[in-house]
């Protein structure tokens, strides 16, 4: 049985939270759909909001803090991500494009990503298209097709209820085929790291 981590990063502001129940769903159903693959899961949830200080302070001198540290490290490391914003003037929020910034340029590529929303309206659906899916896309990570936007009706019960339900299995589908698909992570990528040996430098001046 392969062992998969799965970031959940959430960047609701409010508690509770919608953001965080999208989040811990997609997370629940991605989890379940590759335990029927044969991989075991461990799910990293990361809130936001609990760090906010944190990110402006690292956006202001350029170093993380600890906690900040730990939190980066466990998104760059992962199997796959779960990344979940409110929508706020038609786009993501603030603290959850604040976060992304500081993730290093390289550090998401041909990283599995599926991408979820809540906002006040479905008007508001879009915005996982023309913002959300495009910022993952210069990161050059792999977004799965189906991405999930929940309104306040989509908790309500009934129909929109059992859409919303739907959407959530069918992208975590498409999360879990994708990790299955990889070798496990290596852990997350120390920009420091030397990649060539003192040794192998020496040897390449004495040429």
């Amino acid at each position: 049985m392969t062992q998969r981590i799965l970031a959940v990063v959430s960047a609701g502001l409010s508690l509770p939270s919608s953001t965080r129940l999208l989040a811990d769903q997609l997370a629940a159903a991605t989890r379940d759909e590759l335990a029927r693959q044969g991989d075991a899961v461990e799910l990293r949830p990361v809130d936001l909001r609990e760090h906010a200080h944190d990110v402006v302070n690292h956006l202001l001198t350029g170093f993380p803090s600890a906690p900040l540290k730990e939190v980066l490290d466990t998104v760059t490391g992962a199997d796959g991500l779960i990344a979940v914003t409110p929508i706020f003037n038609a786009s993501y929020n603030g603290l959850f494009k604040s976060f992304f910034d500081l993730v290093e340029a390289d550090a998401l590529i041909g990283r599995p990503v599926l991408a979820g929303a809540t906002g006040g309206t479905a008007r508001h659906s879009l915005a996982l298209e023309h913002a959300v899916r495009p910022m993952f896309s210069h990161l050059r990570a792999v977004m799965v097709p189906t991405a999930v936007f929940a309104a306040p009706e989509d908790w309500s019960g009934g129909a929109a209820d059992g859409a919303l339900r739907a959407r959530i299995s069918r992208a975590a589908a498409e999360l879990a085929d994708e990790m299955h698909r990889r070798p496990p992570s290596a852990g997350p990528v120390d920009p420091f790291a030397l990649t060539t040996s003192f040794e192998e430098l020496l040897g390449r001046s004495d040429r």
